[in-house]
């Protein structure tokens, strides 16, 4: 099952704050949810911590989305290569499709993958944005090699590249 994560503007979420969650489901990309931070209105009516966060979504929906009961990951016994990328884009490239990208590039030994930064600034360019993912790589039967891992991590980036513009920071 695949998680897609839009930015949304709706109510009571704060705008510009706010992700639509959407699954594939019978081929279709299918709306179950949002999550973000609360509007200020919100938090004050109810007396809410500041920038209180909430989610909401439709189970059903993501029951439908699965086929039979889900599986839990097997764990594996084998070390874990991480490793790290920061790839500027322009301003407005959702970081959820440099994501995508990342993923599907990555291949099968991608075990995770996680968003640690974003930074915008005069040392990357007007209207642009660096983000810094931290990909974890691991094989189920063996050791990953180096090379195996850093293979992952070039193909990762060359898709990233190809579908959003994005260049590795520092290259």
């Amino acid at each position: 099952m695949l998680v897609t994560v839009r930015a949304d503007q709706h109510a009571p979420w704060h705008p510009g704050r706010c992700a639509a969650l959407y699954v594939t489901v019978n081929g279709e990309e299918t709306l179950f949810g949002h999550a973000g931070e609360l509007h200020p209105r919100v938090i004050k009516a109810l007396h809410l911590p500041e920038r209180t966060c909430a989610a909401e979504v439709e189970l059903d929906v993501l029951e439908q989305a699965v086929d039979g009961a889900l599986q839990a990951p097997r764990i594996s016994t084998f070390p874990v290569a991480t490793q790290d990328v920061a790839l500027v884009v322009a301003g407005d490239v959702p970081a959820a499709d440099v994501e995508r990208a990342l993923r599907e590039g990555a291949g099968e030994l991608l075990e995770s993958l996680r968003l640690f930064d974003v930074f915008t600034g005069e040392q990357i360019g007007e209207g642009n944005k660096s983000l810094a993912y931290a990909l974890r790589f691991r094989a189920a039967d063996r050791t990953l090699t180096v090379e195996e891992a850093s293979a992952a991590r070039d193909s990762a980036v060359a898709l990233a590249a190809e579908r959003t513009g994005a260049v590795l920071r520092g290259a």
